[in-house]
């Protein structure tokens, strides 16, 4: 731990966000071991990703956000937040609508019409997934070393919380895919592919930090609202589609509680 603390903010992104994305393979990797899972079980799963987004995004990122906003000048502080936090469900918004992609178990495309492959379509929807939580955990490490609002054991939380919500996710997607009639291995090369852009987006966030501090506030506060978007948007519906009411409530639960327990206790 000493060795990592002394590291530049952007390596610390990649090895933060390369964790998360080694978590989202490891899920990914329980489809060579199991062909179904059951849907309660699923539902129990996406809940609890959508509980840990949702603590993140507050005690990791509008939190902080606010704080550093604080005699900065300009806007209110809580106008700064309001508006970026906007801004990054806006951007997800354009996203999905014009990114090609197709969610596991949907039956229509979305997004611009193109003669891509169903295996890229999976990919790019998953991908656009997970950008949020790669740029939060890479602003979470830029922040941390520019302002004591922010702390690195709160980006070390924030990363830790987002790998956990990450090993059920990866399971999420390859297992689902197998039980429609693709193979082991193209299952899990779809379910682990859909995390790759997480070290990406980490990097992106921690160099926009470092370069842009005057902006702080606003970029925390827009990788929060890309979260929420991705929660209200995807998994809290999913999580309930099936009528499984209970056991989604139970895991959001569960998922905020422990990534609140994390960011509060380590930072």
């Amino acid at each position: 731990m000493e060795w990592f603390t002394r590291q530049h903010a952007v390596l610390q992104a990649l090895i933060a966000t390369l964790f998360t994305y080694g978590l989202t393979a490891l899920g990914a990797g329980a489809v060579f071991f199991f062909k179904s899972i059951n849907r309660k079980v699923l539902d129990g799963m996406l809940g609890f990703a959508a509980g840990v987004m949702v603590a993140a995004s507050f005690f990791s990122l509008l939190s902080p956000a606010i704080e550093m906003a604080q005699g900065s000048g300009g806007l209110p502080p809580w106008a700064q937040a309001a508006a970026g936090f906007t801004l990054g469900g806006v951007f997800l918004r354009l996203a999905d609508r014009l990114l090609p992609h197709h969610h596991v178990g949907a039956r229509d495309d979305e997004g611009i019409k193109t003669s891509w492959s169903r295996s890229i379509l999976l990919v790019l929807a998953i991908t656009l997934h997970n950008i949020p939580e790669g740029l939060a955990v890479g602003v979470g490490f830029g922040a941390a070393s520019l302002v004591s609002g922010a702390s690195l054991a709160g980006a070390v939380s924030l990363a830790l919380g987002i790998g956990l919500q990450n090993f059920p996710e990866g399971a999420a997607v390859s297992i689902p895919l197998r039980r429609e009639g693709m193979s082991r291995l193209k299952s899990f090369w779809i379910g682990q592919a859909s995390g790759l852009v997480e070290p990406v987006a980490g990097v992106l966030g921690a160099a926009l930090v470092l370069s842009m501090r005057p902006i702080l506030p606003y970029v925390l506060s827009f990788a929060a609202g890309a979260m929420i978007f991705v929660v209200a948007e995807e998994l809290i519906p999913e999580a309930y589609r099936e009528g499984n009411d209970h056991i989604a409530t139970s895991g959001i639960m569960l998922g905020f509680t422990l990534m609140m327990a994390m960011d509060v206790g380590l930072g």
